[in-house]
């Protein structure tokens, strides 16, 4: 999913007490591209290959590949630009993302959101190459997420000028949801009446989530010049509305479908009434949309990712939104630090983007040195997992500061200064 809804609070990284009576995950540092000052994880394929982005010394960043301890560095080549970012592999390691190319806008639009005003493509990278891959005629796209039939979903321009888009720009054309399918896109159909729409998710059914809306200044909790105010399933290529938790999408990611798993269980986030807090959701043919809450005494969440079983990850925020990492499963939300080892190498895990049908999880968090590295959190008792599985107590006693050179570097990637802060159409 994007490193979308990817913001950490930079002056106490996580400010809470709490304790495990078991570990039962062993976690490893995922590492970074060398001399590069941080990773993260965004998702996980059935057989164990994770997707991310890495910090370059020079202030870009490059989508990555982790399998088997190593690091790939798919920008290498890539599309000629600075920036780019893997927001899915499947399991043939056909990777999905976006990438900056050598040209500038001829619109002066900044459709990535790096400050760079550079074209933004849609890739597949395949057999060592980075592929872009067609629009609706823009100048612009991205890829969310690949399934394992090499299906993706995503959105881009097309030719309309939006007149919803604030005066002023830098968003000056139409973002449509789409699916790649054999090199071919399709542009799916948005909410009655919503000029815009986004897709990230995609199942092996080709079944789609994502959002749709409104032109706004770029939303830094999703990556997209979109309010979104409906969460979509496209089933068959057509739209369902999933519904909301009361609250219009005007707040922080708005009311958005990030991930869709093989079963057609959905999981995102959505607005509670009032507009001023949102919460993790999932969402079933028969259940309809479930609040999922918050970790205790905190404000705020977002799911972000769901496996075949129906268990969601995702991060949960406090009040001055220090973010932590949950696990929900079986109707219960744990924080994912209390199930990890206290002779873990990171010190807090901050959000969980991705868990596969092995119960493999991925995401960020900040590791003993102080950097912000990708994770992968291996289940205990699997041939993956090679620490002890004797159970162990972990403890916080107060804040984490992240150094002054990792909240600099994260500020560049993320673009916020805060998660949820401002609601996608207001400044």
């Amino acid at each position: 999913m994007k490193l979308i809804l990817s913001w950490i609070a930079m002056g106490s990284l996580l400010a809470t007490s709490a304790q495990a009576q078991s570990a039962s995950y062993a976690v490893i540092d995922l590492g970074a591209l060398k001399n590069a000052p941080f990773s993260m994880a965004d998702g996980e394929s059935p057989n164990g290959i994770v997707n991310g982005v890495s910090g370059l010394p020079d202030g870009s960043q490059h989508a990555v590949l982790w399998y088997r301890a190593s690091i790939i560095d798919l920008a290498t080549p890539g599309l000629g630009g600075l920036n780019s970012a893997a927001f899915g592999v499947n399991a043939a390691g056909l990777a999905s993302g976006l990438s900056e190319t050598s040209a500038s806008d001829p619109h002066g639009e900044d459709f990535c959101g790096f400050g760079t005003f550079r074209s933004c493509l849609p890739f597949l990278w395949y057999r060592g190459i980075m592929h872009p891959l067609p629009t609706l005629g823009g100048n612009n796209g991205e890829a969310g997420e690949i399934n394992n039939r090499g299906e993706v979903a995503g959105n881009t321009e097309n030719t309309n000028l939006d007149g919803t888009c604030p005066a002023g720009g830098p968003q000056r054309y139409q973002e449509r949801p789409v699916l790649w399918r054999d090199w071919q896109v399709i542009e799916l159909p948005t909410y009655p009446g919503d000029p815009d729409g986004w897709a990230f998710g995609i199942n092996d059914s080709g079944q789609v989530a994502g959002a749709s809306g409104i032109c706004s200044p770029l939303n830094p909790d999703t990556g997209v010049y979109i309010l979104s105010r409906h969460a979509l399933l496209w089933d068959g290529g057509k739209p369902i509305d999933l519904g909301n938790l009361g609250g219009t999408g005007a707040f922080g990611p708005g009311n958005i479908a990030l991930e869709v798993n093989n079963q057609g269980e959905v999981v995102g986030s959505s607005d509670l009434a009032g507009n001023t807090t949102f919460h993790a959701f999932r969402w079933t043919r028969r259940a309809g949309i479930q609040d999922l809450g918050t970790l205790e005494r905190d404000f705020a969440s977002a799911g972000l990712a769901i496996n075949d079983e129906g268990n969601v990850v995702g991060a949960s925020f406090d009040a001055e939104f220090n973010s932590r990492a949950f696990l929900w499963r079986k109707g219960v939300m744990t924080d994912l630090n209390t199930l990890i080892p206290a002779n873990s190498p990171f010190v807090s895990l901050l959000f969980a983007h991705g868990i596969n049908s092995r119960g493999e999880i991925v995401g960020f968090g900040v590791n003993k040195d102080g950097a912000v590295h990708g994770f992968l959190a291996v289940p205990k008792d699997t041939p993956q997992s090679s620490e002890s599985s004797e159970p162990e107590i972990r403890h916080w006693t107060g804040p984490v500061p992240a150094p002054e050179t990792t909240r600099i570097w994260l500020l560049r990637l993320l673009r916020t200064p805060e998660f949820g802060r401002s609601s996608a159409g207001q400044p």
